[in-house]
């Protein structure tokens, strides 16, 4: 385990942790932020303990690479896709731990609980309130195709779903796409449903990014991370809200 630090020398530095598995010359781990994880890092160690790791998913490329020196990774460079480009820095610490995720997001004061109305695929509004949702315990997803955290939170909640369905267990998906284009962004969406077999309701907020995230969602004190999983009981009470 590393304490990371980006871009640490700007008022932008943020910390993470760095999780690394190395086997020789061959290194592969993550890096977990406050907002989600940057996935299957792959990489090797080279010539004068120089170090990178990278990946594509499909949507998103990037590459880490660094310089080992003795408990420290010096002169460290993250970039992203053809523009993005930081520095970072590391440092070994086991203890090292990133804010709880069930403390970022909450609910203002004043708010008891969340509540929605948006179309689902078939351009059906739902709201919160509906009969199908109540005396049941229900997990909001905050989510986007585009973002693979998301993808890989579908994966899991989709088996989940049909686990517990039949005992009382609701899930809902805000979806926030990447176009103002209903159709697109129902597309989009459906295309995620059926490579997960996801067989819960999916909502198109036609709403994009944390800003409007928040402002679909004004009973929270902001939305900072994709996705964002939000536990509410069967009376309808906030029990956690989770970031990343």
């Amino acid at each position: 385990n590393w304490e990371v630090a980006f871009s640490p020398l700007s008022k932008d530095a943020t910390k993470a942790v760095g999780i690394f598995q190395q086997t020789d010359l061959h290194i592969i781990g993550t890096f977990l932020t406050e907002t989600g994880d940057y996935r299957y890092l792959e990489g090797q160690q080279g010539f004068f303990n120089k170090i990178s790791l990278s990946c594509f998913d499909g949507s998103h490329a990037f590459l880490f690479t660094g310089k080992v020196k003795g408990d420290s990774i010096v002169d460290g460079h993250f970039y992203s896709g053809s523009h993005h480009h930081e520095t970072w820095v590391a440092r070994r610490n086991d203890n090292f731990q990133l804010r709880n995720p069930d403390s970022l997001t909450y609910l203002k004061p004043g708010f008891t609980k969340v509540d929605f109305n948006f179309k689902n695929l078939a351009g059906k509004n739902v709201s919160l309130q509906d009969e199908k949702f109540k005396n049941k315990v229900v997990i909001i997803q905050i989510m986007g195709s585009w973002c693979p955290n998301c993808m890989d939170e579908t994966k899991f909640l989709a088996p989940f779903y049909d686990k517990y369905n039949s005992k009382g267990l609701e899930v809902v998906a805000l979806a926030f796409e990447r176009t103002d284009d209903f159709n697109k962004a129902v597309s989009n969406i459906q295309r995620s449903k059926t490579r997960f077999d996801a067989k819960y309701e999916f909502l198109i907020t036609m709403k994009t990014g944390k800003d409007q995230a928040s402002e679909a969602l004004p009973m929270l004190n902001e939305v900072m991370a994709f996705p964002t999983t939000i536990y509410i009981d069967k009376k309808g009470g906030v029990r956690k809200i989770y970031t990343g």
